[in-house]
């Protein structure tokens, strides 16, 4: 196969979308031949400076190759390690063109926005020679782990809110309360559903030693930079939602807090029931959430908000509604994979259900082993498969634990089947250091709500 003058192979195309270009398959193959070193630097919060090195062809013939490759390679830095400030090293005409597609009224504008209020700073393209490169400035923290003491956990869900109260790591109460975050304005409705929860967990217990959050979103210390929860909140009521965990815990009383994204949470949960490191949690569910600690059971301070990220390198890939770019995770990782892919192979779903109610109609099928919805979750276990290939690319993985309704019952089997059968056909070393798994017995006994328990120190 061939993209852009680059040839590259895959074996195993998802049946149902077979006009999928794995950009990791793509990028090796683009790598092989090049020969002109560049340097890519993202800048983020205090200083940290993520950088990778990297070649292009550097030639006319090759420039829109050079330039997919720099410019989706930059936008998986943003996504993953998240920054405001991009260093393009090496090639000032690449530079131009980023510089161009990451600016507020071009190609990319969206991720340019978004990292400017996740940040509050401009994002901005630096083009310089290689040898200005800056040096990298990395740095992991442990998270979580902590279990002593009367705790509460909380998961903020976009559809429900889980609370536990954990003593000792035993969680001595929980419980599930539906919520509409997602479709309320007023932030005060937020608040209320935190304080309640937390003031639930804590009349099942003697005391509160501290406060866990796992929440879907980005935070930079306990604060909310940007999260689909208070998505319908004006702008100008942002800063009411931007404390709005460290306002509840005071209700409860002088505690310690820590707030973390929910992907990261589940990596942690992942991490404490396997009892090792270098695990990499992807949730299926209304969109793909992810989260990552390292070897050392640390997290690197990264968004990994790999939902926006690209996988799929094909120009007429399904849209996503928010960013509107193409290919990116979101699309392969979710429900709105399931939807797409349903009337590809012959199953009508009905416009006016709700995507989770659509999701559960191919479930249903897929309970009674229809090949159509069979053809379904192998197209998507093919996308996990070469997903796998790219994300280790990026991330040092040993386990990645793919959970989320989208991979209960039947179709998370099968989805879980199919992409280990690729990996261990097509990248045998891969197959053999990454374990990809549903979580295990273990790791759904410590829940997200006890990992997010064990967030703070106290």
């Amino acid at each position: 196969m061939q993209y852009l003058g680059i040839h590259y192979s895959v074996n195993h195309l998802p049946e149902l979308d077979p006009e999928f270009i794995p950009f990791g398959v793509w990028m090796k193959a683009y790598l092989k031949d090049a020969t002109k070193p560049i340097a890519i630097a993202v800048e983020r919060d205090q200083g940290f400076i993520s950088v990778h090195h990297a070649k292009i062809y550097g030639t006319a013939e090759m420039a829109e190759a050079d330039y997919r490759f720099v410019e989706r390679y930059v936008k998986f830095l943003l996504w993953s390690v998240g920054g405001f400030r991009v260093f393009i090293c090496g090639c000032s005409d690449l530079a131009k063109r980023v510089k161009e597609a990451y600016s507020l009224d071009g190609a990319r504008k969206f991720d340019a926005q978004f990292m400017a209020d996740v940040y509050e700073t401009p994002v901005e393209v630096v083009d310089l020679p290689l040898e200005q490169c800056p040096k990298s400035n990395e740095v992991a923290k442990p998270m979580g782990g902590h279990l002593k003491g009367c705790r509460i956990g909380f998961d903020a869900g976009g559809s429900d809110r889980k609370v536990s109260a954990v003593i000792d790591g035993v969680p001595v109460y929980s419980e599930e309360v539906v919520w509409h975050p997602k479709t309320t304005e007023d932030p005060q409705y937020h608040f209320d559903g935190i304080v309640d929860a937390f003031k639930t967990a804590a009349s099942k217990m003697p005391r509160v030693d501290a406060i866990g959050v796992s929440s879907a979103g980005i935070f930079i210390g306990n604060a909310a930079m940007a999260s689909s929860l208070f998505i319908k909140v004006p702008r100008e009521k942002k800063y009411l939602v931007k404390d709005i965990y460290d306002r509840a815990a005071k209700e409860i009383g002088d505690v310690p807090i820590v707030v973390a994204n929910d992907g990261d949470v589940t990596a942690l949960a992942g991490a404490m029931g396997l009892e090792c490191g270098s695990v990499m949690g992807v949730a299926m569910g209304t969109s793909e959430a992810v989260g990552y600690v390292d070897a050392e059971g640390n997290v690197l301070g990264w968004l990994n908000e790999l939902a926006f990220a690209p996988v799929d390198l094909n120009e007429t890939a399904m849209e996503d509604e928010w960013s509107t770019d193409r290919g990116v995770g979101c699309k392969y990782f979710s429900q709105d994979a399931v939807i797409k892919l349903a009337p590809r192979a012959g199953i009508e779903l009905d416009p006016s259900l709700t995507p989770a109610e659509k999701l559960k109609v191919v479930q249903a099928l897929m309970e009674k082993d229809d090949p159509r919805a069979v053809s379904v979750y192998n197209s998507i276990g093919a996308y996990l498969a070469y997903a796998v290939e790219l994300y280790s690319q990026f991330y040092d993985i040993h386990h990645l634990i793919a959970l989320g309704r989208v991979m209960s019952g039947k179709g998370g089997e099968l989805i879980l089947e199919r992409a280990q059968s690729i990996l261990r056909e097509e990248y045998p070393e891969l197959y053999a250091k990454v374990q990809v798994m549903l979580p295990d017995e273990k790791t759904r006994r410590v829940g997200q709500s006890v990992a997010a328990a064990s967030l703070p120190e106290a």
